[in-house]
Order: C-alpha cells, then structure tokens, then sequence
C-alpha cells in the first residue's frame, strides 16, 4: 500500500510517499481502508522535530497520522466480523493514519451515518470533541460573552457553532477577511482582524468577556486576558500555537478574581466512552444540518509535504 513516511526530521519535503506493506490488525484492533485522514497541528510540530517526544519513543521511520475516516476492512483476532464494511472514524495509537490502510484500536470506533460524508465526518472528529469539552471547562451559559482566538481554525470554526447553538454571544477572532466572512456565515455576532491595531476596542465595544478561548497564548493571549470581566471572567488556554504560552500571573488572578483553566483534549480521550459520546453528539448535528464542517484544504498523499492547517481542517486523501 502507499503511506506518507517521515524518515528524518525536518522540512516539509521529508514527508515521501512509499510502498509499505499493510497493516494488519491484532486482537481488539481493526483495519480501516481510509477514505480521509486529518492533519494536526502537533504533526507538523512532530515533522520538523520540535516535538519528537511526541512519538513516544517510536524510532524513524515512522507513518504520522492519528485520525481517519473509512471503510472497515478486516478484524483482528476474535474480533467482530459484523463491523466489516462499516462507516467509521477512528483515532490511531498516534501513528499509521497518513496511509491507504490503518490500522485501529477497535474501542475508538465513532459509526458514521450514511447521509454524512466521510470527509467531512472527520473534519467534525476530534476538534468537535475538543469543542464540546472546552464549553464544558467554561462553564459557557446562555448570554455569556465569548472570546474565541484562531477561530477559523479546525477547533474554533467547530467551537463557534456551538457555542452560538449554547446561546453565547461569539466575537470570533481571526487574522485575514476571508477568515472573518467565515466566521460571519458560521454565526459569529461579531468578528475582529486581531492582526489590526486596536483590535480589543473592536472587541469589547459592546462590553467584556465572560469567557476566553485561548490555543495563542503569547501576546495574543494576554490581550484577551485583558478583556475579562473582572470577578467572573475565565480564560481556558489548550495551547500555545505562537510559540509562548499565555503569561499570567497568580496575583492577578486573585486581586481581578479572574479564573485561567488549562485544557488538554487528551483527558477526554483517555475516556473513550466519553468521547465517543461527544463525537456522536457532533455528528447528529451535522446530519441534522445544525453544524457545518469546514473542510480548508484536501491533498493526495503524494501532497501530504504541501498540507497546512489554516481554515477549518485540512485533510489528505488516500
């Protein structure tokens, strides 16, 4: 089969395209014939060697990739063999999924209903199950003011529609006016250039914010801490996406009565039930024409070097 193999760390370019063998799947697991895989962020990072800890130890060469959607193809070992053939989404141990064939812990198996398309299932996947849990970590409740920083992004386009659906009032941030009209169409009540001078007047000019979502950190992150509602406001922070992580100190929280959370998806993950529930969740809307995926980019494998996170999710194609 052909697979996207990272044989050393580096530049984009060190992503090729090989023949491989394929995978087969042991006790408790099962192979997918892919029909699309998600790029992540922490893979680009993984890629260019400022997070190997990330493999876990797993020598190069190594075939990245954690989330797909596809065609049950084979089970393992005293496997169900009623799941052949079956639409799913899946989550791989953390690599195989930039492939034709991958395979998966059966126990991350999310059914995909046949009038939603594969692709855009799991671009709804995993950062639909981030987005249930961060409205959850705030807290979000009708009428709050909600800040959300990258918000075009494969999270924040997922987490904007969902929290207008919640009936929170968005100000989506973002960095160019494609993006802006986006998050226009996606419900934003409000939509700021953060790249612009004097982009936290734009924000709060209608008032403060109840909650701030944060995967900036950096001086994007401080702004919106800023422009929280002192004595109830929160910022829940699930990454640093500039470089540097959001700078607060613990004094101001107690003498401003503001509350900072971090959030790490993983926890959810870890609670496969769990999450399971929260995809399902997503998807039913998606069926139900209440949530729109926001698919940014699509590349074949042998592209896999060009494919960047920058609206919505991007997706290689086998």
């Amino acid at each position: 089969m052909r697979a996207v193999v990272l044989h050393e760390f580096g530049p984009p370019a060190h992503l090729r395209v090989t023949d491989v063998p394929a995978p087969t799947p042991a006790a408790g697991e099962v192979a997918v014939r892919v029909a699309a895989a998600g790029v992540q962020f922490l893979e680009t990072q993984i890629r260019a060697g400022t997070m190997r800890g990330a493999l876990g130890g797993a020598p190069l060469p190594v075939i990245l990739g954690k989330e797909v959607a596809g065609l049950v193809t084979e089970v393992g070992p005293g496997g169900d063999p009623a799941l052949i053939g079956t639409r799913v989404l899946a989550s791989t141990t953390g690599l195989g999924g930039y492939a034709e064939t991958a395979v998966v812990p059966a126990a991350t198996l999310v059914p995909v209903a046949e009038d939603l398309g594969l692709p855009e299932a799991l671009a709804l996947y995993r950062y639909g199950v981030t987005a249930q849990g961060l409205i959850r970590a705030a807290r979000v409740t009708a009428g709050d003011r909600v800040l959300v920083l990258a918000a075009a992004g494969a999270v924040g386009t997922v987490l904007v529609q969902l929290l207008k659906r919640a009936g929170a009032t968005v100000v989506a941030a973002a960095g160019s006016e494609h993006k802006l009209a986006l998050l226009r169409e996606l419900g934003a009540g409000h939509v700021v250039d953060y790249t612009r001078p004097g982009w936290t007047d734009e924000a709060r000019a209608d008032g403060p914010m109840d909650v701030v979502f944060d995967h900036v950190g950096g001086a994007l992150g401080r702004a919106a801490f800023e422009l929280l509602t002192p004595g109830s406001g929160r910022q829940v922070t699930f990454g640093f996406s500039s470089g540097t992580p959001l700078d607060v100190r613990p004094g101001e929280l107690v003498g401003r009565g503001l509350t900072v959370t971090g959030f790490s998806a993983g926890f959810l993950w870890n609670r496969p039930a769990l999450a399971r529930e929260l995809a399902t969740e997503v998807l039913d809307l998606a069926v139900a024409g209440q949530l729109t995926p926001v698919i940014g980019q699509r590349f074949p494998l042998d592209r896999a070097a060009e494919a960047r996170a920058t609206v919505g999710k991007t997706l290689l194609i086998p």
